[in-house]
């Protein structure tokens, strides 16, 4: 059976409507139950915050968790350099998403950058339906190999026949605009304001995504 092999490329461009909103919590503690006690403290404290802005206490989602031993040198008294126990430092990454508002955003970012945890924060840009998305890529990455292989088969003088296989890898796919970096973001959310909020406008750019699929026709 003779085939053909034609590899498809959909492009779309995505109106960005949720903004996220990572926070990283971070402590050195000797004890490692400590640590612990520190690290759901902390979290909990942000939930306290986020509360009063109509969020619900499961809206805060983790995306990473981590308890690492930490050591430090010094010198010793023969002039050698020794390592010694510092402590366990956790290391905890949330977030949480919510439709586009700037003046929900500007009084969350105060209340952030104002309460008594202190997290490091940024903000980010994503889609409510990622799934609608990458539907409509995949259709236009299906629609791309079909008619290349319309345009090399009528060249080459044959015809295509049944779709023998379609490969798509199914990865992920970061439907996510970042308008600027952590750091940029907290010297912004660091200046004092007389109100309790940040006056922000910020328009976020189209999200570009490109994803490919492969399919195999037979050709007579």
């Amino acid at each position: 059976m003779r085939t053909i092999r034609v590899t498809g490329k959909g492009q779309i461009k995505v109106k960005p409507d949720m903004t996220r909103i990572t926070m990283t919590l971070d402590g050195l503690f000797k004890d490692y139950g400590e640590t612990l006690r520190h690290s759901s403290d902390e979290t909990e404290a942000l939930k306290d915050v986020l509360s009063a802005f109509g969020f619900e206490r499961a809206d805060l989602k983790t995306l990473n968790f981590s308890v690492d031993t930490e050591y430090e040198s010094y010198k010793d008294r023969d002039g050698s350099y020794k390592q010694r126990f510092s402590g366990y430092r956790f290391r905890h990454m949330l977030k949480v998403e919510f439709p586009s508002d700037n003046d929900r955003l500007g009084k969350v970012l105060y209340a952030l950058a104002n309460c008594k945890v202190r997290p490091e924060f940024r903000i980010s840009y994503t889609v409510s339906d990622p799934e609608a998305a990458k539907n409509t890529l995949l259709g236009k990455a299906v629609a791309d190999a079909k008619e290349k292989a319309s345009v090399l088969t009528q060249a080459a003088g044959v015809t295509l026949k049944d779709i023998q296989t379609v490969d798509y890898s199914w990865g992920e796919i970061d439907f996510e605009y970042r308008p600027m970096n952590g750091d940029v973001m907290m010297e912004c959310c660091t200046a004092p304001m007389a109100a309790k909020s940040y006056d922000l406008d910020i328009e976020p750019d189209d999200i570009s995504v490109s994803d490919t699929v492969t399919l195999v026709w037979e050709i007579g």
